[in-house]
């Protein structure tokens, strides 16, 4: 008798083996009708397989998104089929199902290019249309080298000498294509009917810039039409939305070639920059945070000390000073820590919460590098809370309220992760199961859902990552807090307890923005560069309707710059209209047009980014309600 655990608790037993798709029939018929794929005790597994006694067993339709893993893992091999059909010779790398779909890497004597992307779905139509059956046969190690070998096929040669040799390897047959896959797979390739291909570029074989430039074929794929067409439309509108390209039409940042990584920015997005940062100032203030400064650079002694060393140092930069050795920071932990020693602390000293907005410096790979979203120095707004144990889940919780407010003023909404201990790790046992109950004790009392996020905390301490999610649906990783037990050991950190004994302190890193530079390009992305009044670098522009009223034009935008509005005049010596498109483009909450009529008046025509035209009105009265607009801070 085998039996097996479902999800819900219950258990079903069967009299022998039979595979998973079998037992999911037996549970019911809809669900055998209806299941893609399985997980078994974790893992991912496919419905070909036998059970296992003892297993925990979950399935999943086309409404999990492991269903649609599985169908984008087969239509990586539908793709590859079609490329071997029209263009024979074609050797095939690896073709995984990634988060929005999926790709094959090729090595080929043909070039492929966006002309060639019909004829590859044609020729996929015709193979799904054909509904071969996907068959999986398990072989040895050496049969599968001399399979692949015959065969041509270099890569997969290369990945099976990879494995043991007793491995037992897993092929996927479908007609006359055969590919060295783990699956899991659809039952056929009837499944794959709606799909498209994306994009073709070039990628290193195993990620490494030693080894020959492959060609990467990227496509996606659906179980209905409408899901690819509006995958597709947000798509396109992530494009309009680019932050690389607004960033350098609205003028706020640039990169160079004498710096790539490292962003430049303008006056604009410096404007944008210091809203953001005096925002979370207020809320420093309103949660009791202080804010210091620590440098830059620091000794390799302190990073060592830190554990960096041993577990980032491939993400660090270094420089000589005095002929020893020191380290740009990667982070502002030691530096907050080394503050908060300058004097012995007493109980009633904590919670301790120390801010700061510190620029650290980490090394990324040249190809990683995009836009704002992946850069080589960025400022964090951290900070590093001191406290005692019995304080740890309150922290987190007023952590979580803080965010709650951070992200809700920008129409953010967020998911939040629990991320456990990860494989290169340091610490006690103890201390890490310490550190995660808290978490978890504190994101259950605040009632925010939350996921498991396996294996993915910091080094030093379990984590919970804030994921914020734009107008279109994406979502982002930007605030964590994380739990750590161990800075505070290696460091010797501690406090005066009541009983007049040192007692060992806990550490609580926290970031709202994460990246402030990061969180840029979020909100440019979100808002597509229309910001918000308040934090919009100019908050209106006064555009004369010809040369002549240029003096009055003046006097109104000092009048607005005298109530703290940022504002910009335009002096272009150009037609009204082109004037206006221009602002326009710039996506300036407010512009202000004066001609003769409104020089008479002493009034400015108003036209609004989100109204359109709203009449005349006096200077002072159309400043106060702006400035009623700036405190409430709509979105």
């Amino acid at each position: 008798m085998i039996t097996i655990k479902l999800k819900d608790g219950k258990e079903k037993q069967f009299e022998s083996a039979i595979s998973l798709a079998d037992a999911a029939k037996a549970i019911s018929n809809s669900l055998g009708r209806d299941a893609i794929v399985a997980k078994v005790n974790g893992e991912l597994t496919d419905l070909r397989d036998p059970i296992v006694d003892g297993s925990e067993v979950e399935f999943f339709t086309k409404e999990d998104k492991e269903g649609l893993f599985t169908l984008r893992h087969t239509a990586s091999h539908v793709m590859a089929q079609a490329i071997q059909h029209l263009f024979p010779g074609t050797k095939f790398a690896i073709g995984p199902a990634i988060d929005d779909g999926f790709y094959y890497d090729l090595d080929s004597d043909h070039v492929f290019s966006q002309e060639d992307f019909a004829a590859i779905e044609k020729e996929m139509a015709k193979i799904s249309k054909e509904n071969i059956p996907l068959v999986k046969k398990v072989v040895s190690r050496g049969e599968a080298l001399k399979f692949f070998q015959d065969k041509g096929q270099d890569y997969k040669v290369m990945l099976i000498n990879d494995l043991p040799e007793d491995a037992q390897i897993s092929l996927y047959e479908q007609g006359d294509f055969t590919d060295l896959c783990a699956g899991p797979h659809m039952r056929s390739t009837g499944k794959v009917k709606v799909f498209k291909i994306m994009t073709v570029a070039g990628a290193y074989w195993r990620g490494d810039s030693k080894n020959k430039m492959l060609q990467r074929i990227y496509a996606t794929a659906f179980f209905k039409k409408e899901d690819l067409d509006h995958y597709l439309f947000i798509r396109s509108e992530a494009e309009k939305r680019d932050h690389r390209k607004l960033g350098k039409q609205l003028d706020l940042f640039s990169f160079h070639d004498e710096g790539p990584g490292f962003p430049f920015f303008h006056p604009k997005g410096m404007a944008l920059r210091n809203m953001l940062m005096d925002y979370e100032r207020e809320l420093f203030k309103e949660f009791g945070y202080v804010e210091i400064m620590t440098p830059v650079i620091l000794s390799k002694q302190l990073w060592i000390q830190s554990g960096h060393w041993d577990h980032y140092k491939e993400n660090m930069y270094f420089t000589k000073i005095d002929d020893e050795d020191y380290a740009i920071k990667p982070m502002n932990c030691p530096g907050g820590i080394l503050y908060f020693k300058t004097q012995q602390r007493s109980y009633r000293d904590l919670p301790m919460r120390v801010g700061e907005f510190g620029l650290v410096h980490r090394h990324e790979l040249r190809g990683a590098l995009h836009g704002l979203f992946r850069v080589r120095c960025f400022t964090q707004d951290d900070a590093h809370i001191f406290m005692t144990q019995d304080q740890m889940k309150e922290e987190v919780i007023k952590c979580m309220a803080m965010y709650k407010k951070m992200y809700g003023v920008f129409g953010l909404e967020y998911h939040v992760e629990l991320s456990t201990r990860p494989e290169n790790s340091m610490g006690s046992d103890e201390l890490w199961e310490i550190s995660t109950n808290a978490l978890r004790e504190a994101i259950e009392k605040t009632g925010v859902p939350y996921q498991i996020n396996e294996g993915d905390g910091a080094f030093y301490g379990p984590k919970l990552d804030f994921h914020v999610q734009d107008s279109l649906g994406r979502t982002w990783q930007c605030g964590t807090i994380q739990m750590d037990m161990q800075l505070p050991e290696r460091f010797d950190v501690n406090y005066i307890g009541e009983d007049g004994e040192k007692h060992r302190a806990v550490m609580l890193h926290r970031a709202g923005y994460g990246s402030l530079e990061r969180f840029i390009g979020i909100l440019i992305e979100h808002f597509a560069g229309a910001f918000p009044t308040w934090i919009a670098p100019v908050q209106v522009k006064v555009i004369p309707v010809t040369e002549k009223h240029m003096d009055y034009a003046k006097s109104v935008a000092k009048t607005l710059s005298e109530s703290n509005i940022r504002v910009e005049l335009e002096e272009a010596n150009e037609t009204l209209g082109y004037k206006i498109r221009k602002a326009q483009m710039e996506k300036v909450p407010y512009m202000l047009i004066v001609g003769d009529k409104e020089e008479k008046s002493h009034t400015v025509s108003i036209r609004s980014r989100k109204d359109g035209d709203k009449g005349s009105m006096m200077v002072p009265m159309f400043i106060a309600g702006l400035m009623q607009e700036i405190k409430s801070r709509e979105y």
